[in-house]
């Protein structure tokens, strides 16, 4: 069953065409990579599967809904309510600790909850860590309370942009661990890249080149990744 279908989207900014007649489908419980050049139109992409812009042309139905005819409230509460974000600039609140960092999230949703928010923290490694601000924080336990906060609202979609772009060899593997239980429970992910070994433990990466889709890899190193004990 797919999640997301997305059917002929174009992106025209002026003269500039950022996607041109883009077809793809996502399935529920799919991993899936997008990678390309600087350029081709990767963050388009991310931004109209967010609910942070819309095509000029064509359809995005994520879970049933053609977001791409969607008013900029009503697409605000599809963000809110079915996707969780994962940014590569973290976007944490300075003066807040990881813990209310991840309570935001909920506010916005719902009520904040800290015994779920402290659970969200556990999931990623990080209850120990609750209290910290993030100036307290490594990078890759800034990136994690990010995970955390994408995952309180339980969302339909976790959308990652260059979740590794910011860290070291270490806590990317971390981040990519996560990812990876994460997908085994259900999750669908869709995580933007300009890192091949992040992309190749997906399930299928799409290369976009000139704002079109230039080629759709099957990735081996997914299926090794599962088999390993």
């Amino acid at each position: 069953m797919d999640l997301l279908e997305i059917k002929g989207i174009s992106k025209i900014y002026g003269e500039v065409k950022a996607l041109l007649d883009v077809d793809l489908n996502v399935k529920q419980g799919e991993w899936l990579a997008v990678m390309g050049p600087s350029g081709s139109g990767k963050t388009t992409l991310m931004n109209i599967i967010g609910c942070m812009d819309k095509p000029t042309s064509g359809s995005v139905i994520l879970d049933g809904t053609d977001i791409a005819g969607e008013s900029a409230r009503s697409l605000t509460a599809i963000r809110r309510d079915k996707i969780g974000l994962i940014f590569q600039q973290f976007h944490l609140i300075n003066y807040l600790t990881a813990l209310e960092n991840v309570m935001v999230a909920q506010y916005y949703h719902s009520m904040p909850d800290e015994k779920e928010a402290l659970d969200a923290l556990g999931r990623v490694g990080l209850a120990g860590r609750a209290k910290h601000l993030p100036s307290q924080l490594s990078g890759g336990e800034q990136q994690r309370v990010c995970i955390a906060r994408a995952l309180i609202n339980y969302p339909t979609l976790i959308l990652a942009d260059e979740p590794t772009g910011n860290l070291d060899e270490a806590n990317e593997q971390i981040v990519i661990d996560i990812l990876g239980k994460l997908h085994e429970e259900g999750s669908t992910i869709v995580v933007v890249t300009h890192d091949a070994e992040v992309a190749e433990v997906a399930e299928r990466t799409v290369v976009l080149e000139h704002g079109r889709i230039a080629r759709i890899i099957q990735n081996e190193g997914h299926a090794d990744r599962k088999e390993k004990p």
